[in-house]
């Protein structure tokens, strides 16, 4: 707030703009004004000391008209703003829900690939963090007027549809997987693997069933549509309940007859090499271990697919970036799909980041489909609804809507979990956790919306033009006031670092300061100038705590 116009402003005695803007610091303590400027790394360039320095800068921001007092302590300068002057700029925030949008991104696309789930195997608590971390990127990215396209890379390919097909067979019928779910699914694949585990024959088996997938095959073909059907319609109940949707669902399969090419350019250029009768492109000299592109029995992989994918997305969207929203095992991975587009002199290999995650684990360890020891997230998102309808129950019985009530506050428990920390973070999913409701939480900054909304209703209509500022300049209110104006450069910054987190704790940080202030100021009070000013900061913090869920994909209800 205000540091362009500060740098412009002391854009003199040798310094440049941006020498003053990359210095400026928002100091620790509201006492030491609301920006301040270190005069250290300026004694050299302009040969005196810091505090000579601070002190001849001081009368250029005194000079502007938002700022009260400036004042110098050592080599710090030290910028007070004008309270009043900065509590009128909330009243546009008071009158609009969407609250921090920008032009920024215009004409420019951007490609999310998220959740990417594997058909025939159900929603984990290990998919939540591509798939709510990708959605909030996607409409961050959306919100600041980027044009953005959401890509589901669906798991649907692999021998593992040959290992179902066979599990079918034996003991079931594609009649029963079509009258059963996802969960059964998993577990003739669970079953499975338990079996061949001690007749490996049956892998051999599977890969034959796989090939005729590839092939074509009539018959391969209608178990493998059965699969993906069941899986699709479970998978979107979960994308419901998550708001999380999406523009293509283009998954593996999808790239089938479209690898060739590549490997054309490869062969072209001299770089897919034969190794032990397999096809790779050597890294070397990167430091990395050769990209395998075509097994030794002529079978394609992930990184065959995923270079197709990316000549496919540029074509058709000409992205400005695109984004892989993948947890961090599949580091190397990317390392070698980039530099193997970029010796292929691809056009949009420098705009390729991988958005990389932590990985979750249950208490007693690691999670693994195959052999049963998981945690499905249809099971957590209904626990946390049915202690959230408990809670509702006990406080507010009479509350209309209590289950739609219930469902937004349990999933968006769920869900602000899974986006409070840094996404590089490690996760031990802890049933504890996630159900707990008290502190930083949804539940809180939701609670703080419904509060907003209570005393609006109770206030009626109001006027900002006709507002006391000072009743909402108390070191309390201005605390919210600069939280309010802060909120837009925080979505800017979740976007640049691609850290939802970010959005998630400025919420929280302003939910907690306004419930300070609402404990000590009354909001509906009889002066009308008073009351005016009063409501018009609490529509803002509603429009804005309103706006930060929406972008983290939680719903705000009313009431609560």
């Amino acid at each position: 707030m205000f540091e362009k116009e500060i740098s412009v402003a002391l854009a003199v005695e040798g310094l440049s703009e941006q020498d003053v803007y990359s210095a400026l610091e928002v100091p620790k303590e509201a006492k030491l004004g609301d920006l301040c400027l270190p005069c250290f790394k300026f004694s050299r360039a302009l040969r005196q000391a810091p505090p000579a320095i601070a002190s001849k800068l001081a009368p250029y921001v005194q000079a502007l008209p938002f700022v009260s007092r400036a004042e110098t302590v050592g080599g710090y300068l030290n910028v007070f703003f004008d309270r009043n002057t900065v509590a009128a700029m909330i009243s546009p925030l008071s009158k609009e829900e969407c609250v921090a949008r920008s032009s920024e991104g215009e004409g420019k696309t951007v490609c999310i690939d998220y959740s990417s789930v594997n058909i025939a195997k159900p929603f984990h608590i290990g998919h939540l963090s591509t798939t709510v971390i990708g959605g909030a990127l996607y409409r961050i990215f959306k919100h600041l007027g980027y044009n953005v396209v959401g890509i589901n890379h669906l798991g649907d390919w692999g021998t593992q549809f040959g290992k179902l097909i066979v599990a079918t067979r034996k003991w079931s019928s594609l009649e029963e997987v079509a009258a059963n779910d996802e969960y059964f699914l998993n577990s003739l694949y669970v079953r499975y693997h338990k079996e061949a585990a001690e007749r490996p024959e049956m892998d051999d088996e599977a890969r034959a069933w796989f090939k005729r997938i590839e092939d074509g095959d009539a018959e391969a073909t209608r178990y493998f549509d059965a699969f993906k059907k069941v899986t699709m319609e479970a998978v979107e109940k979960i994308y419901k309940r998550l708001n999380i949707t999406f523009d293509s669902y283009a998954g593996e399969s999808f790239y089938n007859d479209k690898m060739q090419p590549c490997l054309d350019i490869l062969r072209e250029k001299g770089l897919l090499k034969e190794s032990d009768g397999a096809q790779v492109v050597e890294l070397d000299d990167y430091d990395m271990p050769p990209c395998l592109l075509v097994k030794a029995d002529g079978a394609t992989l992930y990184a065959t697919r995923d270079l197709a994918a990316a000549y496919y997305r540029k074509q058709t969207y000409d992205f400005y970036k695109c984004l892989y929203v993948v947890a961090y095992q599949q580091n190397l991975h990317f390392k070698q799909l980039f530099q193997v587009l970029k010796l292929m002199d691809f056009a949009g290999a420098d705009d390729m980041e991988h958005i990389a995650f932590g990985m979750v684990s249950m208490e007693d360890g690691s999670m693994s489909t195959r052999n049963g020891r998981v945690i499905w997230l249809k099971e957590v998102l209904d626990k946390a609804v049915e202690k959230a309808a408990t809670i509702i129950g006990e406080k507010n019985p009479d509350l209309q809507n209590k289950e739609q009530v219930a469902e937004s506050v349990g999933v968006g428990a769920v869900v602000f979990s899974a986006l409070w920390n840094n996404r590089i973070k490690d996760i031990v999913f802890s049933y504890d956790k996630v159900l707990n409701f008290d502190g930083e939480t949804a539940p809180y900054v939701q609670y703080t919306y419904a509060r907003c909304a209570s005393a609006l209703r109770k206030g009626g209509a109001f006027d900002p033009d006709k507002a006391d500022l000072g009743a909402i300049t108390t070191d309390e209110g201005y605390e919210v006031i600069k939280s309010l104006l802060s909120f837009g450069e925080s979505v800017r910054q979740a976007a640049k670092l691609r850290e939802p987190c970010v959005v998630t704790r400025h919420i929280v940080d302003l939910a907690g300061k306004f419930n300070r202030f609402y404990i000590g100021h009354r909001i509906v009070v009889d002066d009308e100038s008073t009351r005016n000013a009063r409501l018009m900061l609490t529509a803002a913090v509603k429009h804005t705590l309103g706006t930060g869920l929406a972008l983290l994909g939680i719903d705000a209800p009313e009431e609560m």
